[in-house]
């Protein structure tokens, strides 16, 4: 008995020694990376006239330019009319810069640079918005092209997606002109019309031109990821993170072909059962998630800002990485970012009640995270499935994900830089740009390929993105447009 009890003590012993060790390993771990953060002076004040620039922008809400993939002509006199009213607005901008009409309804203004060895830059924005959402008009607050200034906020469609970035660029381009500012590098900038429906004919052709012309730019930055205000568990700052990544889009189309007859004599396989069953694996048998790539540096990057035991699970993923990722499933949101997403969209099948169709067709659409392709993940799809009755086939505008843009270049440091000047109570951070964006058209004219839209958001701001209620606040706008004007002071002052 008494050996016994000396080897429970033992090993109890061997267990608290383990357990300290492995404690002061993760405390370690948690607290020896110092901040990432720079050190950077607020920016002088730069006056802005807000009212006039909010009264411009609720202006520019009230042309309804939806753009429509089948129909390239649906907004075709919206565009008209917004691109006639930038035009009245910033009179002094367009008597410094160039401007031209790409494809019919796209913009590219030129504004030459004083030194022509130095590469130029591109600020991207589009003039298009998505549609309404069906019966949900009245759950607005205020009509969604009404363009009306309440309660402190521009409210309407494009608000913020994407006319707030676009006149943002604007607002801050016209005061340097009036300003007689005349930039040293030169700066295009390019404002696609169909960004919503691919970007094929706007942003596209806009980069072909460059392309054509062979202008190869040091850095693009387009819409894309915010500063989010109580977002992020265990960190007490909002958090900037500028997408350096973006993942790639692949819809395939699944067919199963069956025999059509009456109902009241079913063959044991049909169309729309056998495309049923391989829905549900394609459901069960999702791509894995990772971390890795920009959302890893994204983890590096906040973990010495978290604070608690979040900052002991960020700084130890080598432990807590499935911890991590069990909390980030919860989530359809968070889950984006660590998995290619599998997502079913569309299913076509049947017309009547009492006959078997021959053909039953679904859409699945996946989001696909950097390393992984089309052809991967087509692979994928085909061993999940296992039913070679079923034709898979890619849709027209498929895309791999765009090149990782690293984070040393000193085109990330100046926006970085400038993210900190107007906005001191952030942390500036990488990240990945779950959605597509027009900058991915650029990946062959530009070294750089940024996404950072200087929009604050809560979590219930986020529902609003291509929601009901889309508005902006008038403090955030003019925020905005110091972003911009910053950004072009510090990298083509």
């Amino acid at each position: 008995m008494r050996r016994l009890l000396r080897w429970i003590r033992n090993i109890v012993v061997i267990a608290l020694v383990a357990v300290a060790g492995l404690a002061a390993v993760l405390t370690y771990n948690a607290y020896r990376q110092p901040s990432r953060q720079i050190a950077v002076d607020p920016a002088p004040p730069i006056a802005v006239d807000d009212q006039g620039a909010a009264k411009r922008l609720a202006e520019a809400i009230r042309f309804p330019t939806i753009s429509n993939f089948l129909n390239p002509e649906q907004d075709a006199e919206a565009l008209r009319g917004l691109q006639a009213h930038i035009a009245a607005s910033f009179p002094a901008f367009h008597a410094a810069a160039t401007r031209e009409l790409v494809n019919g309804k796209s913009l590219l203004y030129t504004w030459q640079g004083s030194d022509p060895q130095t590469k130029p830059i591109a600020l991207l924005a589009h003039q298009d918005v998505v549609p309404i959402a069906p019966k949900t008009e009245q759950d607005w607050q205020q009509k969604p092209f009404d363009g009306v200034i309440a309660d402190g906020f521009i409210w309407g469609r494009g608000a913020w997606d994407d006319k707030g970035n676009l006149y943002a660029m604007l607002e801050a381009a016209e005061l340097m002109a009036k300003q007689g500012f005349r930039p040293k590098r030169t700066i295009y900038f390019a404002f696609g019309h169909d960004e919503e429906v691919s970007g094929l004919r706007g942003a596209k052709q806009i980069a072909d031109l460059l392309a054509a012309r062979k202008v190869r730019l040091d850095f693009v930055l387009d819409e894309g990821l915010l500063i989010t205000e109580g977002v992020m568990k265990g960190l007490n700052k909002p958090a900037a993170l500028i997408g350096v990544s973006e993942k790639g889009y692949a819809t395939l189309v699944l067919t199963a072909r069956g025999t059509p007859g009456h109902s009241s004599m079913p063959p044991r396989d049909t169309a729309i059962g056998m495309l049923a069953a391989a829905l549900t694996h394609l459901e069960d048998k999702r791509l894995p998630m990772r971390v890795r790539g920009a959302v890893a540096d994204m983890f590096d990057t906040l973990a010495p800002e978290m604070s608690g035991f979040n900052r002991v699970v960020l700084s130890n993923l080598w432990l807590f990485k499935p911890l991590l990722l069990r909390e980030f499933q919860k989530s359809g949101t968070t889950e984006a970012m660590v998995r290619t997403t599998t997502a079913l969209t569309v299913f076509n099948a049947g017309d009547k009640d009492n006959v078997l169709p021959g053909i039953a067709e679904a859409s699945v659409n996946f989001r696909l995270l950097p390393g992984d392709t089309q052809a991967s993940v087509t692979d994928h799809v085909r061993a999940a499935v296992a039913n070679d009755k079923i034709a898979i086939k890619p849709f027209e505008g498929n895309f791999d994900p765009p090149p990782v843009t690293g984070t040393a270049s000193p085109s990330y440091g100046a926006l970085n830089l400038t993210i900190r000047e107007i906005f001191p109570d952030v942390v500036v951070a990488p990240g990945l740009m779950i959605a597509a964006t027009d900058s991915r058209h650029y990946a062959d004219v530009a070294d750089n390929i940024f996404r950072f839209s200087p929009v604050r958001a809560t979590s219930e701001d986020l529902k609003r993105f291509h929601g009901t209620n889309e508005r902006i606040s008038i403090k955030n706008y003019a925020d905005m447009i110091r972003f911009y004007q910053r950004l072009i002071q510090n990298t083509a002052g």
